[in-house]
C-alpha cells in the first residue's frame, strides 16, 4: 500500500529515475568538450492496481489532479515530496476481472518564489511624492526690520514706517511698555 496525496494505492512496482543533462561542444580533435552538468527532476514510475467497480471513478480523480497540476507527496517504498502526476496509462487484460492496471509517472517539481507581492486592493493608485522631502519654494522676503533704540515705541514706529500698531504687536511679541533696546523688530 502506498499514498499519493489523498489517494491510497495498491502499488505493484516502483521505478525511480535520476538523470542529468550534460552540454557538449565539438572540438577539432578528440572527444567533445563538456562544461556543464544540470540535474533533471527526479521521476518515479509506479504500476498500480485499481480494483472494484468504481475503478473508472478513481482514474477520473487521478486525471483531474494531473490536469490541475496538483502538487502532492508520495510515500511508498520510495518517498518523494512535491510531485505532480505527469502521465497516467491504464491497461486491462483478461486476468484483471474486477479492476485495471495503471502506470503513473510522477515528476518532482520546484515552484519559483516570486519577489513580487500583490496588493490587497487591485485598483491602481496614482504615483505621488508622498513621503519624500518636497522642495520649498524660495520666496523673496520684503520684510523690513528696525533695531530698537532708547525711546522707541510701537506708536512712534507706526508713524515712521506707516504700519498699524496692531500689526506691529502681532509681528513682535513684546509688550508696549517693555520693548528691549537692541532687538530687531519687524516694521514692514
Amino acid at each position: 500500500m502506498a499514498k499519493l496525496g489523498k489517494y491510497n494505492l495498491f502499488v505493484k512496482s516502483e521505478s525511480l529515475q535520476y538523470s542529468v543533462q550534460a552540454t557538449s561542444y565539438p572540438v577539432e580533435k578528440g572527444s567533445v568538450l563538456t562544461d556543464h552538468v544540470k540535474p533533471d527532476p527526479e521521476t518515479l514510475k509506479i504500476d498500480v492496481f485499481l480494483e472494484g467497480e468504481d475503478y473508472q471513478k478513481k482514474i477520473d480523480q487521478l486525471n483531474s489532479s494531473m490536469y490541475k497540476g496538483e502538487m502532492m507527496n508520495y510515500a511508498g517504498r520510495f518517498i518523494m515530496r512535491n510531485v505532480i502526476i505527469e502521465s497516467i496509462s491504464p491497461s486491462a487484460d483478461k486476468s484483471a476481472r474486477n479492476g485495471v492496471m495503471v502506470s503513473i509517472s510522477l515528476k518532482q517539481i520546484r515552484i519559483a518564489a516570486t519577489p513580487y507581492v500583490q496588493a490587497n486592493n487591485p485598483q491602481t493608485k496614482s504615483v505621488t511624492n508622498a513621503g519624500q522631502k518636497q522642495p520649498t519654494p524660495k520666496t523673496q522676503s520684503t520684510a523690513v526690520y528696525h533695531v530698537v533704540k532708547k525711546g522707541d515705541t510701537y506708536w512712534g514706529l507706526s508713524k515712521k514706517y506707516g504700519t498699524s500698531i496692531s500689526q506691529l504687536r502681532s509681528w513682535n511679541k513684546y509688550p508696549d511698555t517693555k520693548i528691549p533696546i537692541g532687538v530687531k523688530l519687524r516694521v514692514k
